[in-house]
């Protein structure tokens, strides 16, 4: 007979393994024999919230400390959800709880500085990263934690320090080849092996740094997702482009001097020319739009298009496993106000997830709709960089898509959570990485009617100016 501890740890391998659905299965099937079982309670809330079930993970751990209220690993579970449905007081009084049980429990520490960072509370949260570091002084997230915080801040020469510390605890996406990593060293006559650390925007965003090494005199070869080679093909400054998961000697490589992700490059590079104190100066070659489509591309996307102008393309869902999606992305429904603008013509530019969302409003019909299929004939985001090039205004959240847009030099209105990534800083509507970019900051966590009808009116007052 197996007892009800070995059938949870075999879930929990499963639940580890990936097979989160599996080990919530077998937790609900421990809980209908031993429905007073604490922990089992606690494995379906870890499950419940990794499927980002948040509502449900709250009563799953609430069910656990009704049983035992002795419990930090609960309570320091449950604040974590109560964060991530936007209950700031509620799970502060639960990290607290954890902290009264377990005095030194470094992960409520982490947890309660990123509850207060996301609350807008940013000293509150340096203060708990702080206290953490006294427990754990070269514990890597924490400095990588608070290397995002001074970036955000502009504090640069300590926020690259600390954000370097991300490689020790995700050294994933680093080259196999025994190839030294660049730290500053001069890039004359040097041949470089690039490559995105993080995802499709940043890719996007920092994919330029190859024109600045080629015009220092480096030769640079770009790793990337093989989705990704159509579209950086464009990209001045690339040598040769590489798909993940094909070794270099097929290319005909032989040596490479120095390997760099390309967020490396832009520490590096500053840091060696001592000019991360003040600000991030422009990078050598950047231009307005470093990205191109081919025009007969984008002449055939001219002709498919039938909406009138002002045509705006609207993205409002961005990755919804990015680990700070709720801040960032919205409901379609926030975007009522901007379709009620007359005379201008929404489409939308929404990808998979969130796209069901045109058939759940009222003013869907306002909405166009892009074909199905784009994207895969030409290749990786083509169609769609094409179509933006057609538009007279991209409005979206913090996407891949505002990244696209403004490499490709069209004007974009960005809409930030109270606490945006670090790269958009704290404080001012521009953006020191996109001269098209013009930014819409939330001014308090949840008040995204107030950012939207701003934006509306700023819209209204660019297309439907009132007569004179």
């Amino acid at each position: 007979m197996v007892t009800v501890q070995a059938a949870l740890d075999q879930a929990w391998k499963a639940h580890q393994a990936g097979q989160v659905a599996v080990a919530e299965a077998v937790y609900r099937q421990v809980l209908s024999q031993a429905p007073r079982h604490a922990a089992a309670h606690v494995y379906l809330g870890i499950a419940l919230f990794d499927q980002r079930r948040f509502d449900e993970s709250i009563a799953a751990y609430r069910a656990a400390l009704s049983i035992q209220n002795h419990f930090p690993i609960a309570w320091n579970n449950l604040g974590n959800s109560l964060r991530m449905v936007g209950d700031v007081a509620a799970a502060d009084e639960s990290f607290s709880q954890a902290l009264q049980q377990q005095p030194g429990y470094l992960s409520p520490l982490k947890n309660r500085g990123t509850l207060w960072i996301w609350a807008g509370e940013i000293e509150r949260g340096l203060e708990a990263y702080r206290e953490a570091l006294q427990i754990a002084p070269d514990d890597p997230e924490l400095h990588r934690n608070l290397g995002v915080i001074y970036l955000l801040l502009g504090r640069y020469q300590e926020g690259w320090r600390e954000y370097r510390y991300r490689w020790h605890f995700n050294p994933g996406g680093r080259p196999g080849e025994q190839i030294p990593p660049w730290r500053g060293e001069s890039p004359a006559g040097k041949t470089f092996l690039l490559y995105p650390e993080q995802g499709i925007g940043d890719a996007i965003q920092f994919v330029r740094v190859a024109h600045t090494l080629r015009q220092a005199g480096a030769k640079t070869i770009l790793r990337c997702d093989s989705k990704l080679v159509p579209l950086f093909s464009s990209v001045g400054g690339i040598d040769l482009l590489v798909p993940h998961g094909i070794p270099l000697n097929q290319f005909g490589v032989s040596h490479v001097d120095y390997h760099a992700s390309l967020i490396d490059v832009v520490d590096y590079w500053y840091e060696s020319r001592g000019e991360l104190a003040t600000a991030y100066p422009a990078l050598p070659g950047d231009d307005a739009a470093y990205l191109s489509i081919q025009e007969t591309l984008v002449d055939y996307w001219r002709r498919a298009l039938t909406v009138p102008r002002p045509r705006v393309g609207i993205c409002w869902q961005g990755n919804p496993q990015h680990h700070a999606d709720i801040y960032r992305s919205v409901a379609l429904a926030q975007f009522a106000p901007l379709a009620a603008v007359p005379g201008v013509s929404l489409l939308s530019l929404q990808h998979g997830f969130g796209k069901e969302q045109l058939d759940q409003v009222a003013f869907g019909d306002r909405v166009a709709r892009l074909p199905d299929g784009i994207d895969q004939s030409s290749g990786a985001f083509l169609d769609t960089a094409a179509i933006i090039r057609n538009l007279d205004l991209v409005i979206t959240v913090d996407t891949s898509t505002a990244h696209l847009a403004a490499a490709l030099g069209v004007p974009v209105w960005l809409i930030l959570g109270r606490v945006p990534d670090w790269r958009w800083r704290q404080t001012g509507d521009t953006s020191d990485w996109y001269p098209s970019i013009r930014i819409f900051r939330q001014p308090r966590i949840g008040a995204w009617p107030e950012v939207f009808e701003s934006v509306a009116a700023e819209l209204a007052q660019r297309y439907c100016p009132p007569p004179h």
